[in-house]
């Protein structure tokens, strides 16, 4: 009877394999929109806690018959909350529903942006000065890199605007994103609402490298073909509203809506001017995610002309009555913002380098937890000399 055979030991490569340190994930990697898990405090995360806690739970309840006969109101109506709902709110602020956000590109935006803004009853009324964003407040920066193989199609007497654009095109899912909208809003009937959801599909999912890139692209005050198609980059002979409806009206019909009242309020949380030289709240890209984030909502800026970068809003405030300074400053938050004005101008004079010079990119990058180096360096360095160290074993 033969002798059972002794199991054999392991390879020495693969004990070398299991004692070195688990490989973290990259952010971002295998999965374009964060999970609720990976928020830090997310407010669909923060329900559920706060449903397996019946006082809570009923408290929450509550604050969600508060809200919704806000959403009833005609503009002509002043929004209030009862004294009642604000100190059932006040309940909710040491739980963990009080200091809870979302992120703009994860599953079930909706959902938790409802969440927010029923926790948070006062910041729903028409007052437009929402000063806490429902967003977290991450940035995530990447060098641009310049592929020569597609920099060798683009011609050198096209303008910066084309050449993006052409990027954007050579750019699979750029490419995709950016006809996808190109087609619902060139439709000889506009379909204001698809060509808005088409809009915001873009600037969410399409890489914030060539998003912004392709809106704004530095043009010569001289060069008008330029200028004209960076201010026709957001299609908006559909994605605008038809006439020039009066700025309140767009307000109204924005806090109405719990999508573009959140990105209102982001914009407005993180381009806040402290002085008249554009220094802003906080960094000028966390602005710039903002200012992306109102396009294809009721509050959708642009380019006033060809010949320079002014933004405004599509709107007048002629015929505001007794609210004329409301609609004024309004209107000024984004025509008259200082901080807007310099973030703009300092992302196109990044995007005018990108042509002249050979090395990638950067821009300076703050020590903020989104810019940190990531802890998986050494991990990596450890696996790839075990990878060139595998032929000694064999």
């Amino acid at each position: 009877m033969a002798r059972p055979r002794n199991p054999l030991p392991p390879p020495p490569v693969l004990l070398l394999l299991l004692l070195l340190p688990p490989l973290p994930l990259l952010p971002g990697a295998g999965d374009p929109f964060p999970t609720e898990g990976r928020l830090m405090n997310n407010c669909i995360q923060a329900r559920k806690k706060c449903q397996a806690d019946p006082t809570c739970n009923a408290t929450y309840n509550h604050l969600k018959s508060c809200t919704s006969s806000l959403s009833t109101l005609s503009p002509a109506e002043e929004p209030s909350v009862s004294e009642d709902c604000l100190e059932v709110a006040q309940r909710l602020r040491n739980s963990s529903l009080g200091s809870c956000t979302c992120q703009r590109r994860m599953k079930n935006q909706t959902a938790c942006l409802d969440i927010y803004w029923t926790v948070h009853p006062a910041r729903s009324l028409g007052d437009y000065e929402l000063d806490v964003s429902p967003y977290e407040d991450t940035v995530t920066r990447k060098p641009w890199k310049m592929n020569p193989n597609k920099l060798k199609k683009l011609k050198p007497d096209w303008d910066l605007c084309l050449k993006f654009a052409m990027l954007c095109t050579l750019n699979g899912k750029c490419g995709r994103l950016r006809k996808a909208y190109g087609e619902a809003c060139s439709r000889p009937r506009c379909q204001r609402h698809t060509c808005q959801r088409q809009l915001r599909t873009f600037f969410e999912k399409a890489s914030e490298l060539h998003a912004q890139s392709l809106l704004l692209c530095p043009c010569a005050p001289s060069d008008l073909g330029c200028g004209q198609r960076r201010r026709n980059t957001i299609a908006p002979s559909c994605a605008l509203p038809a006439g020039t409806p009066n700025c309140l009206e767009l307000l109204h019909r924005c806090l109405s809506d719990v999508l573009c009242r959140s990105r209102l309020a982001d914009f407005q949380t993180y381009c806040h001017p402290v002085d008249g030289r554009g220094t802003c709240a906080t960094d000028k890209s966390r602005c710039l995610l903002a200012y992306t984030g109102l396009i294809g909502t009721a509050m959708t800026p642009n380019f006033v002309s060809n010949v320079n970068a002014s933004i405004a809003l599509s709107c007048t405030c002629r015929g505001s009555g007794n609210l004329q300074e409301e609609c004024e400053q309004l209107e000024a938050s984004f025509s008259h913002n200082s901080c807007l004005t310099e973030a703009i101008a300092a992302k196109m004079r990044l995007h005018s380098q990108l042509f002249s010079q050979a090395l990638p990119v950067k821009e300076h990058q703050k020590n903020s937890p989104a810019l940190r180096p990531q802890p998986w360096g050494s991990s990596l360095f450890s696996f790839t000399l075990a990878l060139i160290l595998l032929p000694s074993f064999w």
